[in-house]
């Protein structure tokens, strides 16, 4: 049995946090409803206790009654073993609650970063995401725990003060009418409680982002010397945090101490009436020793239900971000009715745009006068963003977007590696065998990466691959996209960081691996040219693509010879 339900199982309503928490409640009914069961119990138990006790001393002690006195025992020792079960239970069940609530809310963000893909941080920061990971699920787990204790809570409450109404009126009207006014008293704080918390939420999340955005760029800050600015900016940033976190805890520790001390007036109050009482002979002994037990009992749901206040709070800031997150949509979509997928063995790739052409089967280098009229036209040739691109005479856009992934893969230009062994990074699908894994370490040149590590490919590589150099990590998610062997190809600068015979053998070696395959490689590198078998030159602006063999459009082209030759020429 699942602990935890694949988030597949129904989108949330998104109209609002509320429906959101509404929805999360649903998912986890089963385990809500025994937790609130368990609650119910365990403070049932415990508001037995003092009437059980002031029945044993009406009833037993003062009516000189052993039999009476040993059954309202009995009923006080069953009610505490009551109490200890119910509350191991209560106690499993709220941590089941927590963990199901909070990671549930995991499960959520990363199948929505999966489903988004590359549109995930042009829409909203890393550091968002981070936050929303890091601290909003544990305040979404946080009030379901407690809702388990609050049902108890409200129960009970109103048990206890029916039985004084109706035992001892005037403490039963006390109760009743005083509850409400404490409830007031702690309300504009949890407005302001609320309102900073958003606050320091979204001074967290930028912070968060500035803290991922120095560590990936580590090595060229430090090549640049910006470490000085970068750790001027992130203090900066956490001092303005902290100063938000004590603004917080301002309100915070004041809601606290107001949780502890309006019950414990309200406890005293309710003593001092029912001793009151008892002196005038209005109730008797067993009366004022269960008001008394009441007056200290009622401390605990009333500060039950001043906790489910403050978490509320909390989880309503954290809903409001997860939301936030959960309704961002991609761009790029699947048509109602897609056509099917042409040969690819067969099928040209055609940019309207810029003219270029990429026939099938073809290692093909394009070079660009502007480095973004790169990013451009390999964003459109892999449908990242909707144009008019041709696959074999049908609209890419025409297309399922999912025959498209699994046809045409571009390999991002600034790649991520993952923590864990180094062939299932090669491999992430698990799909090629150890020999393809070689051969494409091979094309990549990167063979003396693997053979230099301890245990070779199950060397477990930490995350970003930080204990590679530049030069060793762009081979080696080279080699990750020649293992995917998808039947169109396309690379952005593929060797930028590596040396020039590096970058000539691999030049040799992809025309090989990929033979046969449909190629698309953006360099404006001369030894990658010189190795493709057809070579498109794309001036600035990106329209007028011009198609021909490396020399021939040295000889001709001045624009493409300026740009391979970096204007030496």
């Amino acid at each position: 049995m699942r602990t935890f339900p694949h988030p597949d199982a129904g989108r949330p309503r998104l109209s609002s946090p509320a429906r959101f928490l509404l929805w999360m409640w649903r998912q986890q009914a089963g385990i809500s409803a025994g937790g609130m069961t368990f609650g119910v119990l365990w403070m049932g138990s415990a508001a037995a206790m003092p009437l059980a006790l002031g029945k044993a001393l009406d009833e037993g002690l003062a009516r000189h009654s052993p039999k009476a006195l040993a059954s309202w025992v009995a009923v006080l020792l069953v009610a505490g073993l009551v109490q200890a079960a119910t509350g191991i239970m209560r106690h499993r069940f709220a941590v089941s609650s927590w963990l199901s609530a909070a990671y549930r809310v995991e499960q959520l963000v990363v199948e929505q970063a999966a489903r988004l893909g590359a549109v995930l941080p042009r829409r909203i920061s890393t550091g968002e995401v981070v936050a929303v990971t890091a601290s909003d699920m544990e305040h979404i787990g946080d009030a379901y725990e407690v809702s388990n204790r609050t049902a108890g809570a409200v129960l009970t409450f109103f048990g206890v003060a029916t039985l004084m109404v109706v035992t001892t009126p005037i403490l039963g009207i006390v109760v009743v009418i005083g509850t409400p006014i404490l409830m007031l008293i702690v309300g504009p704080m949890m407005r302001l409680l609320e309102r900073r918390q958003a606050e320091q939420r979204k001074l967290f999340g930028d912070t968060a982002t500035i803290a991922s955005d120095t560590v990936a760029g580590l090595r060229v800050l430090r090549g640049i010397g910006g470490e000085t600015l970068v750790v001027r900016n992130f203090r900066e940033a956490s001092q303005r945090v902290r100063y938000a976190g004590v603004r917080v805890a301002k309100v915070a520790s004041t809601m606290e101490a107001t949780q502890i001390l309006l019950p414990g007036l309200f406890a005293v109050l309710i003593a001092w009436l029912g001793a009151r009482l008892a002196v005038t002979h209005q109730i008797t002994a067993g009366q004022l020793v269960s008001s008394y037990a009441y007056a200290a009992f009622l401390v605990l749901p009333l500060r039950t239900f001043a906790e489910m206040a403050e978490v509320l709070t909390k989880a309503n800031v954290a809903a409001k971000r997860i939301v936030a997150v959960l309704r961002l949509e991609r761009d790029i979509v699947s048509p109602g009715v897609p056509v099917p997928l042409p040969e690819p063995a067969t099928a040209t790739l055609t940019d309207a745009v810029s003219g270029a052409e990429f026939k099938p089967g073809l290692f093909t280098a394009v070079v660009c006068e502007r480095r973004a009229d790169a990013d451009t036209l390999a964003e459109r040739l892999a449908r990242y963003v909707d144009a008019d691109v041709r696959f074999g005479g049908v609209r890419l856009d025409e297309l399922a977007l999912e025959d498209v992934r699994a046809t045409i893969l571009l390999a991002d230009p600034h790649p991520h590696m993952f923590s864990g062994p180094l062939a299932e990074e090669l491999d992430p699908t698990d799909q090629a065998d150890r020999s393809r894994i070689l051969a494409a370490i091979s094309a990549a040149d990167a063979g003396d990466v693997v053979s230099g590590l301890a245990d070779g490919l199950d060397t477990e590589v930490v995350e970003q691959g930080r204990f590679f150099s530049g030069g060793q990590r762009q081979r080696l998610v080279l080699a990750r996209s020649l293992v995917a062997d998808p039947a169109v190809l396309i690379m952005l600068e593929p060797t930028s960081a590596v040396d020039a015979h590096t970058e000539h053998r691999i030049a040799q070696r992809l025309a090989g691996a990929r033979s046969g395959r449909t190629t698309v490689v953006f360099s404006t590198s001369p030894l990658i040219a010189g190795a493709a078998d057809e070579v498109v030159f794309l001036p600035a602006g990106g329209v007028g693509a011009d198609a021909g063999d490396h020399h021939a459009l040295m000889r001709q082209n001045i624009a493409y010879q300026t740009v391979v030759t970096r204007g030496s020429s």
